[in-house]
């Protein structure tokens, strides 16, 4: 496993393209998800996608606290119901939190890394997490949703204990 450059806006224009699917699981997928999760780990990070670490490839990882880490292939939102008000950050935009609004709950289907489909219901962080990363597979920053620029802070203005999305 490998620890990867994290790619930073407005830099790395990849974190504004359009992510492409991906149509075959195999070793370099499998590697790929084991680098991001490193990668996400030693960066205190909570999600990561893939272009994220310069990969224009729909794939993304995520670890709530106190839970096993996950991967999701081709990720796509079903449902999103209610809305929650966040303080969001990103690893891609260090130094900066955002207040911005979030679903509530989302319901997302997509491929864990063994192939298999999945359908994930989730609430609170986790549909936080989980929208934020979709985002990213289709070229969206969470600053693209701040209502205006007085919505988005300096870290060492806000707690800076709260991990990167």
């Amino acid at each position: 496993m490998a620890i990867l450059p994290i790619s930073h806006f407005p830099n790395d224009p990849v974190l504004r393209q359009k992510a492409k699917r991906v149509s075959r699981i195999g070793k370099s997928i499998q590697r790929l998800i084991d680098d991001m999760l490193e990668t996400m780990q030693q960066a205190n990070g909570v999600g990561l996608a893939a272009p994220q670490v310069g990969i224009s490839l729909r794939v993304a990882v995520l670890q709530m606290p106190d839970e096993e880490p996950m991967a999701i292939i081709n990720p796509e939102i079903v449902k999103r119901d209610g809305e929650q008000e966040v303080t969001e950050g990103c690893l891609s935009i260090p130094g900066y939190f955002g207040e911005l609004k979030r679903s509530a709950s989302v319901t997302v289907k997509g491929r864990d890394r063994q192939g298999k489909t999945i359908r994930i219901k989730a609430t609170d962080l986790m549909a936080e997490v989980l929208e934020h990363e979709i985002d990213h597979l289709d070229g969206t920053l969470y600053i693209d949703h701040l209502e205006s620029q007085d919505k988005l802070h300096k870290a060492e203005a806000l707690d800076t204990t709260k991990r990167l999305i």
